[in-house]
């Protein structure tokens, strides 16, 4: 018994003593991002140039996989069953946060099978207009909604996206209704949008931004307590009869759970560094009209159960499927 005990520690302890080690020489061979969701997007290039960076930083190869479906779940559930050896790495998208009560059982638990990494960063949605609509604030859609209830259509990036859940809330807050029109990405909801054929569309300001500086949409609000810089010109629904309300949407990185501390504190360290790199800020600033948040992983596990307290609230409430 004692010889077992002693195995037992002498083991624990080589263990122990072998993570910095495995920390130091990672990574020793290519490393694999999936992201659950099909090229182009936002999630993807993101991935993409992040993973270029790290390349030249460390001298391996970062390959993206895309795995798309299910809202991005599909993917997730791969990266939660995959090693958990510092060799896959998952990024996401805000429907992260919503999965877990959209979608019945999923195989794999979104908080216990998945290890935080860094909340990369954060932004506003822009509710926008075809310049033809009579929509110049979002106060004229308040007024206009609640004088003809359902007469002012909304397209969303589908049922249960994070522009569908933002509009629930705001209606419920101003006390108007208007039709959701939920889509099948954003690409054939701007589609619609700078057709016309939908009155308003809500997508994040990375969707939206080109259209609008443009000219081809109106944008009249953003979802953020605050303005945009990359709309600087466009009232938050804050400022527009609804005091301190936010919605943003969000970017993350996660590990499956049981990768080894140190290799996430090392990915964790060269990430942060991989931000600040004046072309990628630049990109995710300007592009992707975020604001960079490089969190630890502490604070993305806090932001991921508020996000998911949040929306779990707004789904169950008011009997919201997926499409």
């Amino acid at each position: 018994m004692l010889q077992s005990i002693v195995r037992y520690c002498a083991i624990a302890l080589l263990a122990l003593a072998a993570m910095p080690a495995c920390a130091q020489q990672w990574p020793a061979k290519p490393v694999k991002f999936i992201v659950p969701f099909p090229p182009g997007g936002t999630v993807d290039p993101l991935a993409r140039l992040v993973g270029s960076k790290l390349g030249d930083a460390l001298g391996q190869q970062f390959i993206v996989e895309n795995k798309p479906g299910a809202s991005g779940s599909i993917g997730s559930g791969l990266a939660a069953k995959s090693p958990a050896d510092g060799y896959t790495f998952l990024f996401v998208f805000d429907t992260h946060a919503v999965n877990p009560t959209l979608i019945p059982n999923m195989p794999f638990d979104t908080v216990r099978d998945l290890a935080p990494v860094m909340l990369v960063g954060t932004a506003p949605m822009a509710i926008v207009t075809h310049p033809s609509k009579p929509y110049m604030s979002f106060g004229d859609v308040v007024k206009a909604a609640k004088a003809k209830p359902d007469a002012v259509s909304i397209g969303s990036i589908g049922n249960g996206s994070l522009g569908h859940l933002t509009m629930t809330l705001v209606q419920q807050a101003g006390g108007f209704r208007v039709t959701h029109v939920p889509y099948k990405g954003g690409g054939p909801m701007t589609q619609d949008a700078l057709g016309g054929q939908v009155d308003l569309a809500i997508g994040t300001v990375a969707l939206l931004a080109a259209n609008v500086k443009g000219g081809k949409l109106r944008a009249i609000a953003v979802t953020g307590d605050r303005r945009s810089h990359a709309m600087p010109d466009v009232p938050a629904l804050a400022e527009q009869g609804f005091p301190g309300f936010s919605a943003l949407a969000w970017w993350g990185v996660f590990a499956p759970a049981g990768t080894p501390k140190p290799i996430i504190d090392k990915f964790h360290a060269e990430l942060v560094k991989a931000l600040k790199l004046p072309d990628v800020n630049k990109m995710l600033t300007e592009n992707l009209g975020m604001d960079v948040q490089s969190s630890t992983p502490e604070a993305l596990q806090k932001f991921l159960l508020g996000e998911i307290a949040r929306w779990d609230k707004v789904v169950k409430d008011n009997n919201i499927r997926a499409d």
